[in-house]
C-alpha cells in the first residue's frame, strides 16, 4: 500500500493546493480518481489520523482534506455514514478557523459544508439540504478572496437556483440559469493550468451544468438546452486524461452518452441514439464496479435508457430485454441502498421497459413480474417523505394496468385501480405544482374514463 502511494507522488507530484504528506496521495485530492473504493476509505482514514494527530501543523487544512475524501467515498458508494463524516469534518474545520484571520481557508471550509448539503440533496432527496447549502455557499463567497473557493460557491449557488426552477422554468429561463455557469467554469479553467484539482473542479462544473440543461431539456423537448449539455460533456471529456482522471473521464462520457440519447429522442435522430449507445458502452468498459458503484450503477442505468429509447424506434423486443439486464445489473448495488430514490427511479424504469417489452411481444407474464415488481417498490416507499416520488410510481403502476387491459381486452378491475394510482398521483402532481407530470396523469386518466369499448368484456 504505501509502495503504491510513493509510486502515485514520484510520477504525479502533490499538487500545492493540498499536501499533507499522509497517505497514499499526500492530500493531493486529483489523485484520488486513482484508487477504487476500498484505497478511497483507508486514504479516508488516514486523513482522520493526519487530522487528529497531537501536534498536527494546521489541523483544519487537513481537516478539509479528510471531508473532501469522505465526500468522495459517498458520492462512489452512497454511504450515507460517509456523508455524514464529511459534513461534521468541514464543520469540524471552520469551527478551528477565524474567518477574519483566514479567510480563504474558511470559506473553503464552509464550501465543502456546502457541496455535502448538496450530494446530500442529490443522493437522498432531502430537499432542505439545498437551503442549507445556500447558506453556506452565500458565506463562504463573502469570505473568498477569488480562486477555486469563490468559483465554487458562484457554481453551488447556481445549482441550487436551476433546481429550484427546474419544474416551472422557461427555455429562455433555462438558458439564462446555465449561462451563471459560465464565468466560474472558466475561472477554474483558468487556475486548472497550474493545478490538477482545479481541473477536477472544472469538469465537475461543467458536468453539472450538462446534468441540469439535460433535465430541463427533456421536460421541456428543447433540443437547443440538450445541446448545450452535449457540448458541455464533450468539452469536458476533451480537458480530461483518461489515464490519470478515469473516473471524471468516465463520468464526462456517461453524461455525453445520456445528453445525446436525450437530444436523439428529441429531435428523432436514431443514429445519435445509436452513437450514445456506444459512448456509454464504452465508459462501462473503463469503469469497473469496485472503482465507483454508484457511477457504475448510473452507467447502467444510462445505458438502459438509451437501449429503450432504441427499442422503441425499432420495435426490437432484444432492445428492451437487453435493457432490463442493464436495470437488473444496477440493482444489484441498489439493493443495499434502501434509502436512495435513485432505486425507486430504476425500479419504476424498469417497470416501464417491462410493460413495453410485454406489448412488442405479447407476453403476459413479463407484466406480471413488472407488477410484482411495482407493488413491492411502492410498499417500499414513504409518500409523506417524498411524494412525488411516490406518485411517479403510481404513475407506472397505472402504465402497467393500462398495458394488461390492452392486451388481454379484457377488465378484470385493471381500469378501476389504473384509475385510483392515478387519481392519487394527479393529486399529487397538482399540489407540487408539477405541470407536465400532471398532464401525463390527467391524460392517462381520461383515455382510462373513456366507455369501454362493446367488445371489450368483464369478467
Amino acid at each position: 500500500m504505501f509502495e503504491l502511494g510513493r509510486e502515485l507522488k514520484r510520477l504525479f507530484g502533490v499538487d500545492p493546493a493540498f499536501g499533507s504528506g499522509e497517505g497514499l496521495t499526500g492530500g493531493d485530492g486529483a489523485l484520488l480518481e486513482l484508487l477504487d473504493v476500498g484505497l478511497l476509505l483507508k486514504e479516508g482514514q488516514t486523513a482522520d489520523i493526519a487530522a487528529s494527530r497531537p501536534g498536527a501543523k494546521d489541523k483544519s487544512e487537513r481537516r478539509i482534506e479528510a471531508a473532501f475524501v469522505w465526500r468522495e467515498a459517498a458520492r462512489r458508494t452512497g454511504d450515507v455514514v460517509h456523508l455524514r463524516k464529511a459534513a461534521a469534518t468541514a464543520e469540524a474545520a471552520a469551527a478551528g478557523l477565524d474567518a477574519a484571520r483566514r479567510p480563504e481557508a474558511w470559506a473553503r471550509a464552509r464550501c465543502e459544508q456546502a457541496l455535502c448539503a448538496l450530494a446530500g440533496a442529490e443522493l437522498f432527496g432531502d430537499l432542505g439540504l439545498n437551503a442549507a447549502a445556500e447558506v453556506a455557499f452565500r458565506e463562504a463567497r463573502g469570505h473568498a478572496r477569488g480562486g477555486a473557493s469563490a468559483a465554487q460557491a458562484d457554481i453551488g449557488l447556481a445549482v441550487i437556483a436551476a433546481r429550484e426552477a427546474m419544474m416551472k422554468a422557461t427555455p429562455e429561463e433555462a438558458h439564462a440559469l446555465s449561462d451563471r455557469f459560465s464565468a466560474p467554469i472558466a475561472a477554474l479553467e483558468a487556475l486548472s493550468r497550474r493545478s490538477a484539482a482545479a481541473r477536477g473542479l472544472a469538469a465537475d462544473a461543467r458536468l453539472a451544468r450538462a446534468d441540469l440543461l439535460c433535465s430541463f431539456g427533456a421536460r421541456l423537448k428543447d433540443d437547443t438546452l440538450l445541446k448545450r449539455a452535449i457540448d458541455d460533456a464533450a468539452a469536458a471529456t476533451a480537458r480530461l486524461n483518461p489515464d490519470y482522471e478515469p473516473l471524471s473521464w468516465a463520468r464526462s462520457e456517461m453524461m455525453r452518452g445520456h445528453a445525446l440519447t436525450l437530444w436523439g429522442g428529441v429531435v428523432g435522430d436514431i443514429e445519435a441514439v445509436a452513437r450514445a449507445a456506444a459512448v456509454l458502452a464504452d465508459a462501462l468498459e473503463q469503469l469497473p464496479r469496485d472503482h465507483s458503484p454508484l457511477d457504475w450503477v448510473r452507467a447502467q442505468l444510462a445505458l438502459a435508457e438509451t437501449l429503450q429509447v432504441l427499442g422503441e424506434a425499432c420495435g426490437d423486443a432484444r432492445a428492451f430485454e437487453q435493457a432490463v439486464t442493464c436495470y437488473d445489473r444496477a440493482n444489484l448495488v441498489l439493493k443495499d441502498i434502501p434509502a436512495m430514490p435513485l432505486r425507486g427511479i430504476a425500479a419504476s424504469a424498469r417497470a416501464v421497459c417491462l410493460a413495453r417489452s410485454a406489448e412488442v411481444t405479447g407476453d403476459l407474464a413479463v407484466l406480471d413480474v413488472a407488477e410484482a415488481a411495482m407493488k413491492i417498490e411502492l410498499a417500499s416507499q414513504q409518500a409523506r417523505r417524498d411524494p412525488v416520488a411516490w406518485a411517479v410510481s403510481q404513475l407506472h403502476l397505472a402504465r402497467l394496468y393500462e398495458a394488461r387491459l390492452e392486451l388481454t381486452d379484457r377488465d378484470n378491475g385493471e381500469r378501476a385501480a389504473a384509475v385510483l394510482a392515478l387519481e392519487a398521483a394527479f393529486e399529487v402532481f397538482a399540489d407540487e405544482g408539477l405541470r407536465s407530470l400532471s398532464v401525463m396523469a390527467s391524460d392517462a386518466l381520461a383515455r382510462l374514463r373513456i366507455d369501454a369499448r362493446p367488445e371489450r368484456r368483464t369478467v
